[in-house]
């Protein structure tokens, strides 16, 4: 027997939407997802399309649903031009509104709403890691985005009395197919795994499938709820976590980059070196707390397990 019997995932087709719908299309009967691409049905997955900011026919796959799964939003890795910087905005608090507005009007909205957001809203710190209850907020373009994003949330779902919410602050995600780790397992590979910047900043992280993993055990434990941090408990500094890198893939040097070439190397590359140099460090107090463990807590481990799943 399925444990679920519905879930809607919005934007399921980048890398986080991809993990999931791998984990969840045998745990429930129907998996939804919301594109702004059609794509035929797969045995009990359907795509429906949508448009990320207004409403339409795809509000009725809100019914019933377990879970609604809410990854929309343009990437962050850009340059942050005024144009980019207006859509990365817009392309959440739109996604959240037009959700919220179709959710209102269900007769029965989702039991459980987790919103993606990021511990990009913490301020870089590498003293001690940033807990779910702490109030301080960082500075700068990203922690305007991830303030924005969460205070649009709660504000526009107040009238959902019966519907649980979650903001879940992901950090790095590390999979095979996509995002961070393919491009820094190149770096390394080429020799050019060495630190960034100077190194200290710290890195929060967690593979694939534990960011599954994490979202099941939260559908499941209804205490849960608010903002929880999406990490491993095993951050690293830079330098800490690109020599586990060179020692899991057997490089045994790495060209370290000074801050300035990675400023200028992002600029050519179309992205921001503050993606790379500035310091995450998150702990998930309230998973620790809950009883939930991760299945890759470390990062050799994670690597080892990367490896194996090519």
């Amino acid at each position: 027997m399925k444990k679920f019997k519905k879930i809607v995932l919005a934007a399921g087709t980048g890398q986080i939407g991809r993990a999931l719908v791998k984990h969840f299309a045998n745990k429930c009967d129907e998996l939804v997802i919301l594109s702004r691409s059609e794509a035929p049905a797969i045995n009990n997955v359907r795509t429906v399309k949508w448009d990320g900011k207004n409403a339409g026919d795809w509000g009725r796959e809100l019914e019933y649903a377990d879970a609604l799964i809410n990854l929309a939003g343009k990437n962050i890795n850009c340059r942050y031009t005024e144009a980019n910087k207006k859509e990365i905005i817009e392309s959440r608090v739109d996604s959240i509104m037009a959700l919220a507005s179709a959710a209102e009007k269900c007769q029965t909205p989702p039991a459980l709403w987790i919103q993606s957001a990021s511990g990009a809203i913490y301020n870089h710190n590498n003293v001690q890691p940033k807990r779910e209850n702490d109030a301080e907020t960082g500075e700068g373009f990203l922690a305007d985005v991830c303030r924005i994003w969460e205070t649009t949330f709660w504000n526009k779902t107040t009238r959902l009395h019966n519907t649980r919410k979650v903001t879940l602050r992901i950090s790095l995600v590390l999979g095979n197919k996509g995002g961070a780790y393919p491009e820094l397992e190149k770096l390394v590979k080429l020799g050019l795994g060495g630190k960034a910047g100077s190194g200290q900043q710290y890195m929060s992280w967690l593979v694939e499938e534990d960011l599954a993993n994490v979202i099941e055990w939260i559908m499941e434990h209804k205490e849960l709820q608010g903002p929880v941090n999406c990490a491993t408990p095993g951050a690293l500094s830079n330098a800490d976590f690109m020599s586990t890198m060179r020692t899991e893939l057997h490089r045994p040097f790495g060209l370290p980059s000074p801050a300035i070439a990675l400023k200028l190397g992002a600029y050519f590359m179309g992205t921001e070196a503050d993606l790379i140099l500035g310091s995450m460090w998150q702990y998930p107090e309230k998973l620790i707390q809950s009883g939930f463990q991760f299945r890759y807590p470390n990062l050799k481990e994670a690597i080892h397990h990367l490896n194996e799943t090519k």
